[in-house]
């Protein structure tokens, strides 16, 4: 069956999967999505003895019906390779009675990795398919993990361009340094004066100013996004939530069929929809438990019915997950009001114009797989210790909000399916942080010093991608106002 994309707006339908990854976000604004959602064609028996790039093809192929098995399985063998430091590439580690999902094991020591590594491969692909002459800019806003994770994936990959906004002083140390000292002749760092939002915001809006589009289709470039809004980035993340659950029966930790639930840190959104498309494809999963941190806009969401993002921006130690304006919802709202696109499209009107919108009841009960949680700084730290000292297993700062909110979920709920938490990104990342919560002392003020601690204290090698950035020259220094994002883009083009 030939699967076909459209937009949740409804400007657009009837595209290929390889013209909707080529297009990243729909003209009208909307996100593309599948016309339904592909039921897994292989059994949880056979799943579980097969290799993550297995996995992958069993999963990807049904989403991906215009790619030819041979053209799939060519992006899966180059981005699932010795760019990851274990062989299982998401390894499942039992602690202090859940199963922590290790997402980290790509060259960026991030979960974006585990897509970012396989969109230029799918997108470079796409291209040839549908004779695409122009060069191809990948524009993207990062919160932290996408920028480098993105700038990796497509740096010096022939007929492409990459330009990352990134909001100046609201992520890691060790996050800017990975983006500011990233190679490639074809990779292009700004910083911006504003937050993730304003970020994403103006990269959005860049993406509907169609004069600008004509202004670089007449110099022979042509934009698409690296973001989770891409469907190219959301497929290949539903992946390792199958091959989860299939190596929990593998392990004899789960028997075939039993529920499981998924904790997932979240920000953006993409990382838990995609489990629940895993869900929607047949994997046993009974609750989507989505985890936030003080930016509470999804925690409110689930608990309210509104989406209301009118409130103060907090900056935490969880920077990859400060954002207001979660775009993935999108995806499931429109699924929410049974693929109805006005529908959709008004609401997302309302986010625009008024800061916020309610949903139906019948929306809300559409959405009842979800639970939000929230862990405040405090909390967050106290279980890292916890965490930490019990043991001897240290989290990011991110993964710490997910197990966090697990536990308290656990104590309102008494509920005890296995549960399997996203871990999205190396302690290392956010050394700092981490070192100050599992000590319980303000950590060193040098983050290569903390780097070090962390080091003795984990036992755990520090990764290639932390010691590369350590002495590295800084090669990006250009930033801006958010209102100047187009105006840097033209600049950085030659336009």
């Amino acid at each position: 069956m030939n699967l076909t994309y459209q937009s949740t707006r409804g400007g657009e339908s009837g595209l290929t999967a390889s013209q909707a990854i080529l297009k990243g976000l729909a003209d009208d604004g909307g996100l593309f999505m599948p016309t339904s959602i592909p039921k897994l064609d292989v059994t949880m028996e056979e799943l579980a003895g097969m290799t993550y790039q297995e996995t992958a093809y069993r999963v990807m192929k049904q989403f991906l019906t215009d790619f030819t098995e041979e053209e799939l399985r060519y992006c899966i063998d180059h981005a699932y390779d010795s760019k990851f430091d274990t062989e299982e590439i998401a390894p499942l580690v039992k602690a202090d009675g859940a199963y922590y999902l290790e997402l980290f094991h790509g060259s960026t020591i991030a979960f974006k990795d585990m897509a970012l590594s396989i969109l230029p491969y799918l997108m470079t692909t796409s291209a040839k398919k549908n004779h695409v002459e122009n060069e191809i800019v990948i524009l993207t806003a990062t919160s932290g993990d996408t920028g480098k994770a993105a700038m990796a994936g497509f740096a010096d990959v022939p007929g492409t361009r990459i330009i990352v906004f990134y909001p100046k002083g609201g992520v890691s140390k060790v996050q800017e340094l990975q983006m500011v000292t990233q190679k490639g002749a074809n990779t292009a760092v700004v910083s911006i004066h504003g937050n993730f939002d304003d970020a994403q915001t103006g990269v959005k809006k860049i993406f509907g100013d169609k004069e600008f589009a004509a202004k670089l289709a007449a110099k022979g470039f042509q934009l698409s996004s690296a973001n989770s809004i891409n469907i190219g980035r959301l497929v290949p993340q539903v992946v390792y939530y199958v091959y989860a659950y299939a190596k929990l029966v593998q392990n004899g930790e789960v028997r075939n069929g039993d529920l499981i639930n998924v904790t997932v840190p979240t920000g953006n959104f993409g990382n838990i929809l995609a489990a629940y498309l895993a869900k929607q494809m047949g994997v046993p999963i009974k609750t989507l438990i989505c985890a936030s941190n003080d930016n509470k806009v999804l925690y409110d969401f689930f608990k309210t019915g509104t989406y209301d993002r009118k409130r103060e921006f907090i900056l935490t130690n969880s920077p990859s997950m400060d954002i207001l304006i979660s775009s993935n919802l999108e995806r499931l709202i429109y699924l929410s009001t049974g693929c109805d696109a006005a529908a959709n499209k008004k609401l997302m009107e309302d986010l625009s114009t008024k800061g916020a919108y309610t949903v139906t009841d019948s929306m809300k009960a559409f959405m009842k797989d979800f639970v939000g949680g929230y862990a405040t700084e405090a909390e967050n730290a106290a279980g890292m210790k916890h965490l930490a000292d019990e043991t001897g297993y240290i989290i990011d700062t991110h993964t710490g909000v997910a197990s966090c909110v697990y536990k308290k979920y656990v104590a309102e709920t008494g509920d005890k399916t296995p549960t399997v938490i996203a871990s999205t990104a190396s302690p290392y990342k956010f050394s700092h942080s981490v070192m100050a919560a599992v000590t319980g002392k303000e950590a060193e003020t040098d983050e290569f010093a903390s780097i070090d601690a962390l080091c003795k204290a984990s036992g755990v090698a520090i990764p290639r991608a932390v010691e590369e950035i350590r002495n590295a020259e800084i090669r990006h220094t250009r930033e801006c106002d958010a209102a100047d994002m187009e105006k840097n883009v033209a600049e950085i083009l030659g336009l």
